[in-house]
C-alpha cells in the first residue's frame, strides 16, 4: 500500500516559488499532487474555451477570465483549474500579483484528460462546490461532451449542440460551438 505525505499551506507555497514553470502542484487537502504535462489536444481545447469566456465576460463587463491560476479553496486545498471566470462582485479576491488567488472562482473549467481518475474529479468538483464556486465544467475533448455541475445539478451538452450558460451571467447568455472547440484542426 503506497503512503502520502501531508503537507501544509506554507510548504506548498515555498515549493511553488522554487519549481518552475512546467511543474504544476495542487495540494489536495494536505496531499500535494504533481498532475503530468497536458497534451496538445487539451491546451488546444482550454485556450479556444478561455479566449471565448474571456471576450465575452470582458464585452459584458462582467469580471475576469483567466487560466492556469491557484485558487485556494481551503486550509489545505490549493487547485488550478484550466480556465476560471471570476464575477466582477468577487475580484476583490484577484491580487494580480500573488498566487494563489484566495476564495473560489465563480466558475472552474477542468478538460478532462484520458488519465484523470474519476474520484479524483468528482473530490475537485466537491471542493469547488463547497468553496462557493458557482458552476464548474468539466470538458471531455474526446467524448466531445461538456458536463455541468452546478446548484441545479449536473447536465450535460454533447457537440455538436452548442454549450448554452444562462444561470452564471446576470443577463446575458454566453454560448459557445462544441464542434468549433473540438476541431481537430490546431488553426480554428
Amino acid at each position: 500500500m503506497a503512503t502520502t505525505t501531508k503537507i501544509g499551506f506554507e510548504e506548498f507555497r515555498r515549493l511553488q516559488e522554487a519549481a518552475d514553470e512546467t511543474v504544476r502542484y495542487e495540494l489536495d487537502e494536505g496531499e500535494l499532487i504533481l498532475t503530468p504535462a497536458a497534451t496538445p489536444r487539451h491546451h488546444l481545447v482550454a485556450l479556444r474555451l478561455w479566449r471565448a469566456l474571456a471576450a465575452f465576460t470582458k464585452a459584458h463587463h462582467l469580471g475576469v477570465s483567466i487560466a492556469e491560476v491557484d485558487f485556494r479553496l481551503a486550509k489545505n486545498v490549493v487547485r488550478k483549474p484550466d480556465v476560471a471566470y471570476i464575477a466582477k462582485q468577487n475580484r476583490k479576491f484577484l491580487d494580480l500579483d500573488h498566487t494563489p488567488i484566495e476564495g473560489a472562482p465563480s466558475l472552474a473549467v477542468e478538460v478532462i484528460s484520458p488519465s484523470n481518475l474519476a474520484q479524483d474529479t468528482a473530490k475537485k468538483i466537491r471542493q469547488y462546490l463547497a468553496a462557493g464556486t458557482q458552476a464548474v465544467w468539466l470538458v471531455y475533448p474526446a467524448l466531445q461532451l461538456v458536463e455541468i455541475h452546478d446548484g441545479a445539478g449536473i447536465r450535460q451538452v454533447t457537440a455538436p449542440e452548442p454549450l448554452i450558460e444562462k444561470r452564471l451571467f446576470p443577463n446575458v447568455k454566453f454560448s459557445l460551438s462544441l464542434t468549433e472547440l473540438f476541431d481537430d484542426d490546431p488553426e480554428q
